[in-house]
């Protein structure tokens, strides 16, 4: 049986979310919950359009995500004119720039999701009308390539439904963390979650990917999370502190407290932040509109000045 200090990877010193240091961990929750918004409306930030953000706007933008590794903005300006174009220039204000140009992505790299019948893509549930349950983007991604940061931009809502419950993953951790720091440490094993190969006719277009749920980046000591509550096509480490981690996140999620936030995107209005936990309700069109659409950009950077600090 390996020990605690074999599981665990290497930290940068004074890292809160060491597992062993119970005083750094400490002083930042402190800090963290202090700072965290109570309310989604706390989330919000009013800018010109998409592109790139005035100081305030974009000074506004990083507070939110340094508080709660996320915010939503809120467009005057509407114009869906080279909108791909400008949510591109968004994300690089904010050093976003390495693309995730996943299997369904469009050519620029910048996703369309809307709904979409028959094909290969029309079997993944974002392109239906059907729930999503808790997940963070691209956990089935290879290590080398998790996603770490998202813009996602409504161009169209549904008619009715479409909303999306949030959860910072550092406030996650936290509630683990106090419950039982064995939970860390079991969700940071290197096999902690592992995602089946991903088939289609009997071809591989995915190998299995398997890796931890929490990571630490060793340079800037900003904690990733990679997960999804998907009942198949997931497959836990089989051990007592594995299965307990799971459930006691699984009831977090389920009991939908006030860590969790709640918004519903309207025209406009988009989502921009590191990588955070989130689910989608079921939706409707009305009968012969025009249907939702959203635009999805997933990045391999995370959002410059969002590193924790002590």
């Amino acid at each position: 049986m390996p020990t605690r200090d074999q599981i665990l990877p290497d930290f940068p010193q004074g890292c809160p979310f060491d597992p062993r240091d119970s005083q750094a961990y400490l002083r930042w929750r402190e800090a963290k919950l202090a700072m965290r918004p109570a309310r989604a409306e706390d989330l919000l930030v009013e800018i010109a359009a998409p592109g790139r953000p005035s100081e305030a706007e974009h000074a506004a933008i990083l507070d939110r995500c340094r508080r709660a590794n996320m915010a939503v903005y809120a467009c005057r300006d509407k114009d869906e004119r080279d909108l791909k174009a400008r949510l591109a220039k968004l994300g690089a204000a904010f050093g976003l720039h390495r693309l995730d140009r996943n299997l369904c992505a469009d050519e620029d790299g910048i996703t369309a999701l809307e709904v979409r019948e028959g094909g290969t893509v029309g079997e993944y549930i974002p392109y239906s009308n059907r729930p999503l349950s808790w997940h963070t983007d691209g956990y089935y991604n290879s290590a080398d390539e998790q996603v770490r940061a998202i813009i996602l931009h409504c161009a169209r809502p549904a008619a009715g439904g479409g909303a999306n419950a949030l959860l910072d993953p550092e406030i996650a951790y936290i509630r683990l963390r106090d419950e039982s720091p064995d939970f860390i440490t079991a969700l940071m094993h290197p096999a902690a979650m592992t995602i089946p190969p991903n088939t289609t006719g009997g071809e591989e277009i995915r190998p299995a990917r398997v890796g931890p749920v929490f990571s630490v980046d060793p340079r800037s000591g900003a904690l990733h999370m990679r997960y999804s509550a998907r009942k198949v096509n997931v497959v836990w480490r089989d051990d007592p502190a594995t299965r307990a981690a799971v459930d006691f996140l699984t009831g977090l999620l389920a009991a939908d407290g006030p860590d969790i936030l709640h918004w519903r995107l309207g025209a406009g209005q988009g989502y921009i932040g590191n990588n955070v936990l989130h689910n989608r309700s079921a939706f409707t069109d009305g009968d012969g509109a025009v249907g939702r659409l959203l635009y999805r950009a997933r990045y391999f950077d995370r959002m410059e000045g969002t590193e924790p600090r002590p």
